[in-house]
């Protein structure tokens, strides 16, 4: 079962909560992190993308990168833009996107959950991007930013959650830039905080990463180097335990992750439409954006066009986990054998678009010449990404895609 338990977090004060909260690292470049943090002196961008501080020509992977973030990781504290609390505590997140809201128990997981299965991820990881968050967690002893957990969703877990959210002030309640909603409670009850930690021992078998196998491995890695290193390790320590937020199941939901390809491989407007004939049923659908309606039906956009791309029954098996995915169909019948993308994750022709920015940006992106053709599928939902996970599978690369993003800064894990 899965180990979830209250910690000291280290907060911002109410007042500067908006501003310092950021999006997460990986979300953005250098030049993206420097517009997000203008005018906002105490932004959390200064600490996890801290080469903004450094000149220009800094690589971001580099020695002085790290050395900036620890030291502004130390004066924020001087500053008291980041202040501890003295009991630890479960916290609730919830976050509001388009009159949705999904409520989240931001918690530590634990590390010997993460190396034995318990924490089930359906993502590979590169080992260049381990390394750099290993080496931002080690050098501030903390987990800056927190990871994005599933978890089925337990009806006493919920109804702690909608009484606390419903009877108590939130600690922070903002609209962030991209008019999602953030509201933040502690839960102060001693007794409240042990039943969520007996809940989830009790009725939790696992927890699924939803977003952030990255920061995943590199917190449990960090705690797994840290227990070794320590020969007075009693498992009690907090390295051996990292932030997650997680989320009920029935709460969340994926949206779509799009392509885009640079070329057509040689062909012609009309000999790659014929080609796709072998795998799809398609039909023209003009200028207007085309959405996808169900699983295994496409939009494509090509010459001006929209089409929709309906698989053919052959081309896929719904029983097996894998197998029965659009992004697995669409590298098998179009990406593979068509355009000759072989490897997705280090191809240059290809690139994918989460789908928060809409069909008009894959209009865009063909329209502008900078690409040939655009794909938009149909998102994966919780039930496909939890069955996988669950049988040992790893999902293509870019399937799923989460909105909103946790804003990283609201609360902090120290590992010592």
């Amino acid at each position: 079962m899965a180990v979830v338990k209250p910690f000291r977090g280290l907060r911002p004060p109410q007042s500067i909560a908006s501003d310092l909260a950021c999006l997460p690292y990986d979300v953005m470049n250098t030049e993206e992190a420097l517009r997000m943090a203008h005018g906002k002196e105490c932004s959390l961008l200064h600490i996890t993308r801290s080469e903004i501080d450094l000149p220009a020509e800094t690589d971001i992977h580099s020695e002085e990168v790290y050395n900036k973030s620890v030291s502004n990781f130390a004066l924020w504290r001087k500053k008291g833009w980041l202040v501890q609390d003295e009991e630890p505590h479960f916290y609730i997140y919830a976050q509001t996107m388009t009159g949705r809201t999904q409520f989240g128990i931001v918690g530590c997981a634990s590390v010997d959950d993460y190396l034995d299965g318990v924490v089930k991820k359906h993502e590979l990881t590169r080992p260049d991007k381990e390394q750099d968050r290993m080496i931002h967690v080690r050098v501030n002893n903390a987990n800056i930013e927190p990871v994005f957990f599933a978890y089925p969703a337990v009806k006493h877990i919920d109804r702690i959650v909608g009484s606390i959210t419903k009877k108590e002030a939130p600690e922070y309640d903002f609209i962030s830039e991209d008019g999602f909603g953030h509201t933040f409670w502690v839960v102060k009850d001693g007794d409240t905080n042990n039943l969520i930690e007996k809940l989830f021992a009790e009725k939790v078998p696992y927890t699924y990463v939803a977003d952030g196998h990255h920061r995943t491995a590199a917190a449990a890695l960090v705690g797994k180097e840290k227990r070794e290193n320590y020969p007075a390790h009693t498992g009690r320590e907090e390295y051996n335990y990292f932030m997650a937020v997680h989320f009920p199941d029935n709460q969340l939901r994926i949206i779509d992750y799009n392509r885009t390809v640079r070329d057509l491989n040689g062909l012609s407007e009309d000999e790659f439409l014929a080609k796709l004939e072998n795998g799809f049923v398609i039909r023209e659908k003009g200028a207007l954006i085309y959405k996808p309606r169900k699983l295994h039906n496409f939009s494509m956009y090509l010459d001006g066009k929209w089409y929709s791309l309906t698989a053919r029954p052959e081309t896929y098996d719904d029983r097996d986990p894998i197998g029965g995915l659009d992004v697995t169909i669409l590298a098998n019948q179009v990406l593979i054998p068509v355009l000759d993308i072989q490897d997705l994750r280090r191809s240059k022709r290809i690139d994918f678009v989460g789908g928060i920015r809409g069909l008009g940006e894959l209009e865009k992106r063909v329209d502008s010449g900078e690409m040939k053709v655009a794909f938009a599928l149909y998102p994966v939902s919780m039930k496909q990404l939890i069955t996988i996970a669950d049988s040992g599978n790893i999902m293509p690369p870019k399937t799923t895609w989460f909105e909103p993003k946790l804003r990283s800064g609201l609360v902090i894990h120290l590992l010592g």
